[in-house]
C-alpha cells in the first residue's frame, strides 16, 4: 500500500512538472521573442521586461510572483495551497534556466500567428495537466480571487478582465498589432483549455452482457476497486434471463476491463459510450 501510495506521489510531482514545463517552453520560446503578452504572469512579465531590459525575464517573473504573493497574504491569507505557490516559483525557475542556457533573440519563423498557435497549444495543454493536479501557476489567479472576494466578480470574468488589461498594456509597449496577437491569443487559449480538459474528463459508460457476469464482477470490485450496476435483461429471441453490468470507468480502468473481458468471455456482448461529464462519487 505504501509503495502505491507513494508511486502514485512520484507520478503526480511528475505530471506537475511536466505541466509547469510546457507552460515554460510557450513563455520562453513563443511568447518572449514574439512579444505574444497573452494574459497570465507570464504576460505581464513580458510587457515589464520591455521597460526594464536589463533584468532577465525570469527575474522579472520572481519580483511580480514575490508582489503578488504578498498581496495574496494580505487580502486572502493562505487560501492558494502550497502546490500553487510551488508551481509559480518552479515556473520562474524553468523560464530562468531557459533564458540562462538558451536566450531568444527572435523567433523560430516569421509566420507570427503559426508561432502564436503552437505556443498557446503547447501552453494549454501544459495549464490543464497543472489544473489536473489540484494547482495553478499562481499570478493574475491571485488577483482573481481578490476581485472576487471584495466585489463578488466571478473569477473567470476576473481573470479574463485581468488578461485584456496586460494586452491593452501591450499595445503600448509593442505596438496596435502585438497588443491584437495578444488578444486572440487570449481567446484562443480559453478555447485550447477548454477541448483538453474535456479530453482529460472523458469518461466511459460500459455495458456489458455476458454468461461469465460473475466473474466480471468479482474483477470489478476487487482489481478495479469499482462499483457498478447490476441489473437483469431478457432476450428478445432467445427469451434468456441474463446480468447486466453498467459501469462508468476512466480511460485507463477501462481498457484494463474490456482485456480482462476479452480474456474470459470472447462471446460478451459490449457496448460503450463516451460521456462528457460524470457528476457523483470517484467523479467532479
Amino acid at each position: 500500500m505504501k509503495k502505491k501510495i507513494s508511486t502514485k506521489i512520484i507520478g503526480n510531482l511528475f505530471l506537475l512538472h511536466t505541466g509547469v514545463f510546457l507552460i515554460a517552453v510557450n513563455i520562453h520560446f513563443f511568447m518572449e521573442p514574439n512579444h505574444f503578452a497573452s494574459g497570465g504572469l507570464g504576460g505581464l512579465s513580458i510587457v515589464l521586461h520591455a521597460f526594464f531590459p536589463d533584468l532577465s525575464l525570469g527575474a522579472v517573473m520572481l519580483s511580480l510572483n514575490l508582489i503578488l504573493f504578498i498581496i495574496g497574504f494580505i487580502f486572502l491569507g493562505f487560501q492558494f495551497g502550497a502546490k500553487t505557490i510551488y508551481a509559480s516559483f518552479l515556473l520562474t525557475f524553468f523560464v530562468w534556466i531557459m533564458d540562462h542556457f538558451y536566450p531568444m533573440s527572435k523567433g523560430f519563423s516569421e509566420d507570427l500567428l503559426l508561432q502564436l498557435v503552437m505556443g498557446t497549444i503547447i501552453a494549454g495543454l501544459g495549464l490543464v495537466v497543472v489544473f489536473k493536479q489540484n494547482a495553478s501557476t499562481g499570478g493574475m489567479d491571485l488577483i482573481a480571487m481578490i476581485l472576487n472576494k471584495y466585489f463578488a466578480i466571478d473569477i473567470g470574468k476576473a481573470v479574463l478582465m485581468a488578461d485584456c488589461l496586460i494586452s491593452l498594456l501591450a499595445v503600448f509597449a509593442f505596438g496596435i498589432d502585438k497588443g491584437l496577437y495578444a488578444c486572440f491569443g487570449i481567446f484562443l487559449r480559453g478555447i485550447v483549455i477548454d477541448y483538453f480538459t474535456s479530453q482529460f474528463n472523458i469518461a466511459k459508460e460500459v455495458v456489458v452482457i455476458s454468461e461469465k457476469c460473475d466473474q466480471i464482477q468479482e474483477y470489478i470490485i476487487h482489481h478495479l476497486q469499482k462499483s457498478a450496476t447490476i441489473h437483469t435483461a431478457k432476450g428478445a429471441f432467445t427469451n434468456h434471463s441474463k446480468k447486466v453490468i453498467t459501469i462508468i470507468l476512466e480511460r485507463k480502468d477501462y481498457v484494463k476491463l474490456k482485456k480482462y473481458i476479452s480474456q474470459v468471455d470472447r462471446q460478451a456482448f459490449v457496448t460503450v459510450h463516451n460521456m462528457n461529464e460524470v457528476i457523483g462519487t470517484g467523479f467532479s
